[in-house]
């Protein structure tokens, strides 16, 4: 593992700093200090997200998938009925959680690939639905959904919107307040740069709201229990608290560094140089329509699992395979962490190698 570099969307390269404080003995957390620190990373999540004042942030020990599911669970009833865009295994999560609840739903399923359109949503106008998912960069596939187009459909119709940014925060524009989005989801192993082990989730008014009034059948789940604690600082249970150190770590690097429109910068960049540099190969992008956390490939091939080993074994390098029926035709590569110039010149050498080879 040795001089590896990682090109994955999660988990991501880690800057020397953050990786350092994991090496630390973990303090005890039920002090005023790390109520201060738990405060200052909410403070800053709003600021990033661009939240209004009065909309809240509670941190999760669990995985996305746990704060997309408590993010239904506590702000939807079976009362509600949801629209859900499934263009791929993630969005299709939201789906296996409404079926698991027994939350009326539909969804908006979208080919490999595909974008989002108004077209699509047109045939959903004035349907009795109050609220609306949607994984806004689909990560099995890269693609990034127009959140504009859909933040206008769900002021039209009046929706609860629900976003799962985990892999698109700090990687593509996101305005919480501006878009009418009531909740935001994401990851401490994604753009935050951290280790997997907490997820985030941004919540309006209207959200918070929508979580007080709700009685889901859920413990370790209840949001209502992690706003209460989250008031003074703190969690209802123990937290993963040096990942949460991390995490207020890099909050604050990226403040000093210039902010969430410089960060989002900064992966756009990597983005377009890793795209520019592979057009002589014999890869083809998946969408038209992609996030700058990831570029989405076509083996033209149908080499993409061999490619995903041979990159790891023989050149020290991860890159994201697939699953199932895409697994030999598309791979990803991810901008996303603490990557440079520098390494995706590494990775472009390496398929360079290979495509002499024959192995591309």
């Amino acid at each position: 593992m040795e001089n590896l570099i990682n090109f994955t969307v999660g988990p991501v390269q880690m800057l020397d700093e953050i990786r350092e404080i994991g090496a630390n003995q973990v303090p005890y957390f039920r002090t005023s200090e790390f109520s201060e620190l738990m405060l200052d990373n909410e403070k800053l999540i709003k600021e990033f997200m661009f939240a209004a004042e009065d909309s809240r942030v509670v941190f999760m020990t669990g995985s996305g998938t746990a704060s997309m599911e408590a993010s239904i669970i506590n702000t939807l009833t079976e009362k509600d009925k949801v629209l859900i865009v499934n263009g791929g295994s993630f969005g299709k999560r939201f789906v296996d959680i409404c079926d698991v609840y027994d939350i009326p739903h539909d969804e908006i399923k979208l080919n490999l690939g595909e974008a989002l359109k108004e077209e699509h949503l047109e045939n959903f106008k004035n349907k009795g639905y109050t609220a609306f998912a949607v994984n806004i960069h689909e990560t099995s596939t890269g693609v990034h959904y127009d959140i504009k187009l859909i933040s206008k459909f769900c002021k039209e119709q009046g929706l609860f919107l629900i976003v799962d940014a985990i892999s698109s925060f700090l990687a593509d524009e996101l305005y919480m307040e501006k878009f009418g989005i009531d909740v935001v989801i994401t990851g401490s192993q994604k753009a935050l740069a951290c280790p997997p082990g907490v997820s985030v989730i941004a919540l309006s008014k209207n959200a918070v709201d929508r979580v007080y009034n709700n009685k889901p059948k859920t413990f370790y789940l209840d949001l209502k229990s992690a706003l209460n604690n989250a008031e003074r600082g703190q969690t209802p249970f123990t937290p993963a608290v040096g990942i949460l150190i991390q995490i207020n770590k890099r909050l604050n690097q990226i403040k000093v560094n210039g902010g969430v429109e410089t960060e989002i910068a900064r992966v756009q960049s990597l983005a377009n140089y890793f795209r520019n540099k592979i057009k002589h190969l014999p890869f083809k992008e998946v969408t038209d329509s992609p996030s700058n956390a990831v570029t989405s490939l076509y083996s033209i091939n149908e080499k993409a699992n061999d490619i995903f080993i041979t990159l790891k074994d023989e050149y020290k390098i991860w890159i994201c395979p697939n699953g199932g029926e895409i697994k030999n035709k598309i791979f990803r590569v991810g901008h996303i962490g603490y990557l440079t110039e520098k390494d995706y010149d590494r990775l472009v050498d390496a398929f360079d190698d290979m495509n002499k080879k024959g192995l591309l």
